[in-house]
């Protein structure tokens, strides 16, 4: 892989700015935000009212922790525009979730948001080693999700070729890759492996395709993904973070010349790491659930908004701006099977690590009886892809997984091709358990 680190003549002054001064802007910006929220959201104004607290009791950045937390359940509570803070007609874009599981979490944007929004994506993929110039291949979907519209403007605001295919038509993904020969993929890293499984069938070589820089985000990854990725396709992979309450992609990138977690664009979105059970604030280094408050947004100023996102603040690196540690999972993601945390990426981790099974697989969870289950459905190689291979395979993961993550579960190990295929976030857990 070829270096793609950017000069720092290139960094916008803030990401390489003394600690005292992007303190200083924060504070600036968040005594704006919570005043922009109390003045206009009538939630937030009868929530701090009610805790006997005000917006001018903000005189330093440690009394945010003072202020109460904001939930998506707020969102869905104030379907679909009470948490707008301007009037309808400054609103220039809506996107929402799909609400699968109630009403929709509905976002707006003003244009200055739309700008903003734009802006941080061209330093999330500039930190990642694109250049104005280069061709993008945007493989996140379009339309209510933010992920499309959110990459393909960061992209046009750094000066790139964006080619807007979005999700899904496999086949298709890779001829445009063969033809327009782009330099960056934005997509899923669920998806990022079908793509490379479709390199393979068509007998293409991944490593001669012209793919520099592969950003990946929407869904938890492990490292152990990016070594498999980068050394199929000889490029670098590196990780994006944003959730649309927030912003959208764009709230935090890993660096390519560093790769050692997410540096957050604090200047615009304040993190802070706090206790999942308690609320209360960590410090820098322990690991807790990811809080944000936006400092600049001006439609839907979300202040202290729980995540539910798990990872932990770590000072910078190749930015002045402060790093989060990948997220390993979720608090709502969690699955607890008689008495024991276990998160998908764990599971992901041990399959990746062996070499008889291709980097796909599936947990479903029932319950016999009064006994929760946990079944996970891996998939064999092409090389051992025979039922004795697979039955073995099947026995070792089993083991592997009673012997690290601490419990007993089932394992299917299924000929190739038989994992349920992501056509954007994959769908890792599926829960056929009893509602209680």
């Amino acid at each position: 892989m070829k270096s793609l680190a950017p000069n720092r003549d290139e960094l916008d002054p803030m990401e390489i700015a003394s600690v005292d001064e992007i303190q200083s802007t924060q504070l600036r910006r968040m005594k704006w935000s919570v005043r922009h929220a109390y003045d206009n959201v009538p939630m937030y104004r009868a929530r701090f009212d009610a805790a006997g607290l005000h917006p001018d009791d903000l005189k330093e950045l440690s009394d945010l922790a003072e202020l109460p937390f904001t939930y998506k359940d707020d969102l869905r509570a104030n379907y679909p525009f009470g948490l707008f803070a301007v009037p309808q007609d400054q609103i220039a874009r809506l996107h929402a979730s799909s609400g699968t599981t109630g009403k929709p979490t509905v976002v707006g944007y003003t244009r200055n948001d739309l700008d903003m929004w734009a802006d941080m994506v061209a330093r999330s993929l500039r930190a990642s080693g694109t250049r104005p110039g280069d061709v993008v291949h945007n493989a996140y979907g379009y339309g209510l999700f933010t992920g499309g519209l959110g990459a393909h403007a960061g992209a046009e605001r750094l000066g790139c070729t964006v080619v807007p295919v979005s999700g899904g038509m496999t086949e298709r993904q890779v001829t445009l890759i063969q033809d327009f020969k782009p330099s960056t993929i934005m997509v899923t890293p669920s998806y990022m492996l079908n793509i490379l499984e479709e390199f393979e069938r068509a007998g293409l070589d991944p490593r001669a395709s012209s793919l520099n820089v592969g950003i990946f985000g929407a869904e938890p990854w492990t490292n152990k993904m990016r070594r498999e990725v980068e050394q199929a396709f000889d490029m670098h992979a590196v990780d994006i973070y944003g959730l649309s309450e927030i912003l959208g992609p764009g709230v935090a990138n890993e660096c390519v010349e560093t790769k050692d977690g997410l540096h957050i664009w604090e200047d615009h979105f304040y993190p802070e790491i706090i206790n999942p059970d308690t609320g209360d604030v960590l410090p820098d280094g322990e690991m807790g659930e990811l809080v944000f408050t936006t400092l600049t947004k001006e439609g839907l100023p979300m202040i202290r908004y729980r995540t539910r996102d798990l990872s932990r603040l770590l000072p910078g690196t190749a930015r002045s701006l402060r790093r989060m540690e990948k997220i390993t999972g979720r608090s709502d993601d969690m699955i607890i099977l008689r008495g024991v945390n276990i998160f998908p990426t764990q599971i992901e981790e041990l399959v990746l690590a062996a070499s008889d099974l291709a980097p796909h697989f599936q947990i479903a969870l029932h319950r016999d009886q009064s006994k929760d289950i946990m079944r996970v459905m891996a998939e064999a190689s092409l090389a051992s892809a025979g039922h004795d291979q697979r039955e073995a395979a099947s026995n070792a993961l089993a083991k592997r997984i009673k012997d690290i993550v601490g419990v007993s579960v089932e394992v299917n190990v299924l000929e190739p091709g038989g994992v349920e295929r992501s056509q954007g976030k994959a769908r890792r857990v599926i829960d056929n358990r009893p509602k209680e």
